[in-house]
C-alpha cells in the first residue's frame, strides 16, 4: 500500500475529537500486525478512546519515539470544495481533513514501517498515536504514563506537527478554562431581588485583562511572537432577554506561556476573583479544558543536531503554538516538532499536504531512524 493510499484510509475515518476511534486505531492495529509489528491498544479513561503504541526493533534499549495524534478538528467549515473526510487529489495537493493537521504524518509513518521492519535496528523505533490532542492534549499523557511497561525509557521524540520537515525547538505551554457564574434570575425591574449573573462575571473578566496586560511587561522571550506570556478570554455567554434578570455566565479563557513560565499559575489572579464571587452569593465554577507545559529544547540535543542535517535545515528557534511535545519534555524525553506540511492549512476549509511533502516526510523518516540506531 502506498503512503497515498494509506492517507486516503486514514482521513477516511471521521476521527473527530472528542469522539470514539476504535476504527482508526483497529486498522491502524491491524495494518501494523500485517508487517510483524504488535501495537498495543491503550484504552484511555473515557473507555470509547484509546493511544497506540508499536515498536519497531529491541524494546530494552532507548529508542526513538515518532509520535503523533490520531484525532482531528471537526469538518463544519461551508466551504469545502469536496467531502472533507475522502481523500480528493488536486494536482499534487491532496485536500482531506487532517492532511497537514496530522495524518499525512501518520501516513508517511506507516509507509515507513516496511523499510525500518526491513533493517537490523541497533535501536528502536517507536510509534506513539494520541487522541484528543485537539482538545488540549488529553490522550498523550495517558501514554506517557505507560512508557515503562512498555519499552525502555526513551532518549528522544519527533512529533510530526506540520512544521514544512523544518525542526522546531521551542513553543509556548498552554492552560484554558471554563468558568461558569450562576447567580439568581428575576425581572430586571427589581434588580434588588435577584443576582446578575454578568454582572458577577464582570469582575473576573477585569482581573483577567489585569493579568493580559500585566504578562506583556515580561518576562519576555526573543523568540517567540509576541515574545511574553498571553491571557484571553475567547468566549461570553449569558443571558436570555433584555428584562430579565442573567442568572448564568460562562467564558472560556486561555493562558499561553514562554518557556521558564506555568500557564496555569497565570490564571491565578483570574481564579482569585471567581472564589471571591462565592462570598458574595454566587455559586461559580473552573472547569479545567487544557493544560500543556511549554517546550524549550537546547539547539545542542543530539536529535536536534541530528534532524537538521537529516532535514538540511536549521532548525526554527520557537512557534507560539502548543503540541504534545512539552509534555515528552517534561516526562524526562528530550522532544522535537518536524512534520510535512503547513500549520496555516489547518483548521481550515480545502486542508491540504502535497504528494512531495508526503513523500519527502516518509524519507526523512527512514533516514533519520537509520542514523539514530547507527
Amino acid at each position: 500500500m502506498t503512503r497515498e493510499e494509506i492517507l486516503a484510509q486514514l482521513v477516511a475515518f471521521p476521527s473527530v475529537v472528542g469522539r470514539p476511534n476504535g476504527d482508526i486505531v483497529d486498522w491502524i492495529r491491524s495494518w501494523l500486525a500485517g508487517h510483524g509489528v504488535i501495537a498495543h491498544v491503550l484504552p484511555g479513561p473515557e473507555g470509547d478512546r484509546a493511544n497506540l503504541f508499536a515498536t519497531i526493533g529491541v524494546p530494552d534499549r532507548p529508542g526513538l519515539v515518532l509520535s503523533g495524534h490520531m484525532d482531528v478538528v471537526p469538518a463544519a467549515e461551508p466551504d469545502w470544495a469536496t467531502d472533507p473526510f475522502r481523500l480528493h487529489a488536486d494536482g499534487d495537493r491532496l485536500l482531506g481533513r487532517g492532511t497537514s493537521d496530522m495524518k499525512g504524518f501518520l501516513a508517511a509513518v506507516l509507509a515507513a514501517v516496511p523499510r525500518l521492519a526491513g533493517q537490523d535496528l541497533a535501536r528502536p523505533v517507536h510509534l506513539a498515536f494520541s487522541y484528543d490532542e485537539e482538545a488540549g492534549c488529553r490522550g498523550v499523557p495517558h501514554l506517557i504514563a505507560r512508557l515503562g511497561e512498555l519499552c525502555a525509557p526513551p532518549a528522544c521524540a519527533v512529533i510530526g506537527e506540520p512544521s514544512g520537515l523544518r525542526a522546531i525547538l521551542a513553543h509556548k505551554g498552554k492552560a484554558a478554562a471554563r468558568i461558569t457564574v450562576q447567580g439568581r434570575s428575576g425581572h430586571s425591574s427589581r434588580p434588588d431581588l435577584g443576582l446578575n449573573a454578568i454582572h458577577g462575571m464582570a469582575s473576573v473578566l477585569s482581573a483577567a485583562v489585569a493579568a493580559a496586560e500585566a504578562a506583556t511587561r515580561g518576562p519576555h522571550h526573543p523568540s517567540f511572537a509576541p515574545p511574553y506570556s498571553t491571557i484571553q478570554v475567547g468566549t461570553l455567554t449569558g443571558g436570555h432577554a433584555l428584562n430579565v434578570i442573567p442568572a448564568l455566565c460562562t467564558a472560556e479563557i486561555e493562558a499561553r506561556a514562554i518557556a521558564g513560565q506555568s500557564a496555569a499559575a497565570l490564571l491565578a489572579p483570574v481564579r482569585d476573583a471567581l472564589a471571591a464571587l462565592d462570598r458574595q452569593g454566587f455559586a461559580t465554577a473552573w472547569e479545567p479544558l487544557s493544560d500543556y507545559p511549554a517546550l524549550a529544547l537546547p539547539r545542542s540535543a543530539p536529535i536536534a543536531t541530528l534532524l537538521a542535517e537529516v532535514a538540511g535545515h536549521e532548525p526554527l528557534a520557537a512557534v507560539s503554538y502548543g503540541t504534545e511535545a512539552g509534555l515528552y519534555q517534561a516526562a524526562g524525553i528530550d522532544a522535537i516538532v518536524c512534520g510535512p506540511g503547513d500549520i496555516a492549512r489547518a483548521h481550515k476549509a480545502n486542508e491540504f499536504i502535497t504528494r512531495g511533502e508526503l513523500a519527502d516526510c516518509e524519507d526523512m523518516i527512514v533516514a533519520l531512524a537509520s542514523r539514530f540506531a547507527a
